[in-house]
């Protein structure tokens, strides 16, 4: 009996990640106007229609069918852990515990299934699915996989430097006068999500290079070991400041493993071009 992984379009797996490990990603809807996309689209094509609308495109949860096709495509008896984008900013965790009922009510038996809320999105999401799938591999039973998988979305503190605010204001998170006032005073936005799996500000720098001395020093301010661990990295567009800033990374904190990732249309739309994540475990 195998453990399946399922996650969903907001993750940022790399697709060479996914491929290697069996992970099953549950695309998110992704809409310009009346054209209707998913988050498997192209990222430069997402960026440059993103980059030429007048309006922010619209994302939207998978269905409940869309997470039962999935399911579906797990063998009858093989067991299912489903790790969702936070409950917090979508439906996607609600429409995946749909799915489940669903599933259980057209099979009779079978193998266990458990949605598990990851409170993260982007990279922390992948980080978790990417660590679950490893485990699964090694063909430890599902109880343990599901134990180890919680106990990430526990200890997986994911922070994220936006470099522009127009998303932001566009999308109507913040207000346009204080936007255009921290715009103009160069000021950038850290921000995490909180342990409920909420965006938040921690705190505003003046400059890019502030903004992100401040994203890596959080990582010493989350007292953790670093030694042995994954670091998780997702940029939207600026492919060189994420090799920067895993460079400056890797100075202070000797991570084991490094992924970094393009950030997908989902999480793309709310950060606009220029952002910067990181997602790793705290101990």
């Amino acid at each position: 009996m195998a453990t399946h992984i399922i996650t969903d379009g907001s993750s940022d797996l790399p697709e060479a990640l996914r491929a290697a490990w069996d992970i099953r990603v549950v695309p998110l809807g992704v809409r310009f106007g009346e054209e209707q996309f998913d988050s498997t689209m192209k990222h430069s094509e997402f960026y440059d229609r993103m980059r030429a609308s007048d309006a922010l495109p619209q994302t939207s949860s998978p269905s409940p069918h869309a997470f039962m096709e999935a399911y579906r495509q797990v063998p009858e008896g093989d067991d299912i852990l489903v790790l969702a984008l936070s409950s917090q900013v979508s439906s996607t965790y609600q429409h995946a515990m749909l799915a489940r009922e669903m599933l259980r009510e057209e099979r009779s038996g079978g193998g266990e299934i458990e949605v598990i809320d990851s409170r993260t999105a982007s990279m922390g999401l992948g980080g978790i699915a990417y660590k679950a799938a490893k485990l699964a591999k090694s063909g430890v039973p599902f109880a343990v996989v599901a134990q180890e998988a919680r106990r990430l979305v526990r200890e997986t503190r994911t922070h994220f430097v936006l470099d522009t605010l127009e998303n932001v204001i566009r999308g109507g998170r913040l207000d346009k006068m204080r936007g255009a006032v921290a715009s103009m005073l160069n000021i950038k936005l850290l921000m995490h999500a909180n342990e409920q799996g909420a965006i938040e500000v921690l705190e505003k720098a003046r400059g890019s290079a502030n903004a992100v001395r401040r994203l890596v020093d959080r990582i010493e301010d989350a007292k953790g070991e670093t030694a042995g661990q994954l670091l998780a990295v997702a940029h939207s567009r600026c492919e060189e400041r994420a090799e920067a800033l895993v460079r400056a990374i890797l100075e202070r904190f000797p991570f084991a493993e490094v992924v970094v990732s393009d950030m997908g249309p989902v999480i793309g739309t709310y950060a606009g071009e220029g952002g910067l994540l990181i997602s790793y475990e705290r101990s």
